[in-house]
């Protein structure tokens, strides 16, 4: 096996047609955060954003996107905002840990959402995770029907708030995939409230994060479509989700409602449209993201496993490293757990990431 590094502009359209064979061979790997075409859209604005090619002979086997930082750290494509990550690789493909690092330059690769299927990343795992996700196999109108028995108070609830919330605003209606751009400068705009209101980092206030949408928007390929769904009350936009797609999988990615709204519960209502929709469109599995809230534990049939860690070339330098890095993530941790120190911190973030706009 050989292997060669690329960055993602320099990806032939031969490279992107085996890549997407690859995600199609195996359901595992259906995610589009998976995809050459977030792999690309990442790179447009990263100069960190690296891939390796993984070759027997002339074919290529796998493709490994990844961020290539200071001292030899290794981060998933899009670290912060990537939901799904691995190895994109032919079914059964085996490959030498060490051997790839080497390959890319990296003494360590960390990962925080490490996918299924990737039996040789395992071995770096600290922590197991799950998404909760929504089975849409047997189509919209059966995961309702499940939805009816299991919460059978909240579906009544549900019901009764889009009553309300018609007779307040108008008749509710679902846009799918809408096309106007400003419509997308909305939902940012209402999630970068949401983010300092909750007391938590805005990622809208990074240029970058905005442009990385916009470009997706954009974006259409049967491995990764960005789709920005809108739900109206009238002529009302009330709640809104910019998500990435692919023939199988719907990545739930930034919901966001219109604060004026939030007695109706417009996100949920939202959320099940686009099931709905995505359903119609032969989507198997809307994958809702890592995450205990109440809203994705109610509305799952299951979840997809998730690991976290990081694998290592097992050299001294690699172990500094290694040990550097777990320090930040229990620098992190002690923040996290810490109302005060949080509030701090995030101040900082929030006002240094204005002053870069």
């Amino acid at each position: 096996m050989t292997v060669t590094v690329l960055a993602p502009n320099r990806l032939g359209t031969a490279d992107v047609a085996a890549w997407q064979a690859l995600q199609r061979a195996t359901p595992d790997l259906a995610s589009p955060f998976l995809s050459p075409e977030f792999t690309r859209a990442v790179g447009r604005h990263r100069p960190t954003a690296r891939v390796a090619v993984l070759s027997e002979g002339s074919a290529p086997v796998g493709y490994f996107p990844y961020e290539h930082h200071r001292l030899g750290l290794g981060l998933p494509i899009g670290s912060g905002l990537c939901d799904v990550q691995g190895l994109v690789h032919a079914p059964g493909l085996d490959w030498d840990v060490r051997a790839l690092l080497r390959a890319c330059g990296l003494r360590l690769w960390r990962y925080d959402h490490l996918t299924t299927g990737q039996r040789p990343f395992d071995s770096g795992v600290v922590r197991r995770s799950t998404s909760p996700v929504i089975d849409l196999t047997a189509g919209y109108e059966a995961y309702a029907a499940d939805l009816r028995s299991r919460s059978p108070a909240r579906t009544r609830q549900l019901e009764a708030k889009e009553r309300r919330l018609t007779r307040s605003l108008g008749e509710t209606w679902l846009v799918f995939e809408e096309a106007a751009p400003e419509r997308l400068e909305t939902l940012m705009r209402w999630k970068s409230a949401q983010y300092r209101a909750k007391g938590q980092v805005d990622l809208f206030a990074r240029p970058s994060v905005a442009a990385l949408l916009q470009g997706l928007m954009r974006t259409r390929s049967a491995t990764c479509t960005g789709t920005l769904s809108t739900l109206y009350a009238g002529d009302r936009p009330v709640a809104m989700h910019f998500g990435l797609r692919s023939e199988r999988v719907l990545q739930y990615w930034f919901p966001a409602y219109d604060p004026e709204a939030a007695r109706f519960s417009p996100g949920i209502l939202l959320l099940l449209g686009m099931a709905q929709a995505a359903a119609a469109q032969g989507i198997e599995y809307l994958d809702l993201g890592k995450g205990d809230e109440r809203y994705k534990q109610e509305m799952k049939t299951g979840d997809l496993p998730l690991g976290e860690g990081c694998v290592t070339l097992g050299t001294l330098p690699a172990a500094l490293r290694h040990a550097q890095v777990m320090s930040g993530q229990k620098v992190r941790a002690m923040v996290a757990e810490s109302p005060a120190l949080r509030r701090i911190a995030l101040k900082a973030v929030n006002t240094r990431q204005s002053a870069d706009r």
